[in-house]
């Protein structure tokens, strides 16, 4: 009886080694333009994964156009904003969306995250540190483009997937993000996601396009994650606030996506893992920077 307590006991505390050790993949979902899917592919992709047996949170950052709520018919009864004003945990701002995924909902007031005094930026830090090593993966839906403070978000994350269509702005205004980025942090993972293709060969031409010119002008290895149809699926379930993947799980755009979260994760997709310490750190260092006037 004490042999099987203390061994209880040792798997425990072995349990709570690991879950500290723990830290979760941080992914930002970005684009160069609005209404390109960003959001819509965030949350797909994440109940993706979540099907896959993966831990997942994700956060709606997408400043003032909030979607996340939107896309799943469902209101948060709290949000980011809540952390700062009313004093409450992350982990009490938790929503269950659709598979029994949880997300943080950003609220009309998100623009105050990133425009927060070093006392409620750091208390933001420690929260988000201890809820972090209970998931595999923490996806960010950023809003479109970048601003200087959100662009720390992008940049401490461990990976970054570009979501762009073949049409002329959105490459145009994908590529120049693209080339923000990388001018400030070169060794930053990409993967590219090209969506709403009229069809494949459409898909992969733009892909190879956008890959070509991160090469010859930027020097940039780009990461094909893949290429979601143009499928009519997609804009009923917007309309009927259902995730494509709820939908219609048959639609050519659920299976693309599908074989895509399959490939992501089996590692078909090479990648060079970053190096660095965590996001939590990671940001940490980019503030710092900040205020020494090395970040503009």
């Amino acid at each position: 009886m004490m042999h099987d307590q203390a061994q209880q006991l040792r798997d425990r505390m072995l349990k709570k080694k690991n879950r500290e050790e723990h830290k979760a993949k941080t992914l930002a979902i970005i684009s160069g333009k609005g209404g390109v899917g960003k959001s819509n592919f965030a949350l797909n992709f994440s109940i993706a994964l979540k099907e896959r047996q993966q831990r997942v949170l994700l956060f709606d950052l997408d400043i003032g156009m909030g979607n996340i709520d939107i896309l799943i018919g469902k209101s948060a009864s709290r949000n980011l904003v809540d952390l700062f004003e009313g004093n409450v945990s992350l982990k009490h701002i938790l929503t269950k969306g659709p598979e029994a995924l949880e997300y943080i909902a950003g609220g009309s007031g998100l623009a105050e995250l990133f425009q927060l005094d070093e006392h409620r930026f750091h208390h933001f830090l420690a929260e988000f540190e201890a809820i972090s090593k209970f998931y595999d993966f923490v996806i960010f839906d950023m809003g479109a483009g970048v601003t200087n403070d959100s662009l720390k978000f992008i940049l401490a994350a461990e990976e970054a997937i570009l979501v762009t269509t073949p049409e002329p702005t959105a490459l145009t205004d994908g590529y120049a993000i693209l080339k923000y980025i990388h001018q400030l942090q070169r060794n930053m993972n990409i993967y590219m996601l090209i969506n709403r293709a009229s069809d494949i060969q459409t898909g992969k031409e733009t892909l190879n396009r956008f890959q070509r010119a991160g090469k010859q002008f930027l020097n940039k290895e780009l990461y094909p994650l893949g290429i979601l149809p143009d499928d009519p699926n997609v804009g009923k379930a917007v309309v009927s606030q259902v995730p494509f993947l709820q939908f219609n799980r048959k639609s050519s755009a659920s299976q693309a996506l599908l074989q895509m979260t399959d490939q992501y994760l089996d590692g078909s997709i090479t990648i060079n893992r970053f190096a660095e310490n965590g996001f939590v750190d990671r940001l940490k260092r980019l503030i710092s920077l900040q205020g020494k006037g090395a970040w503009k």
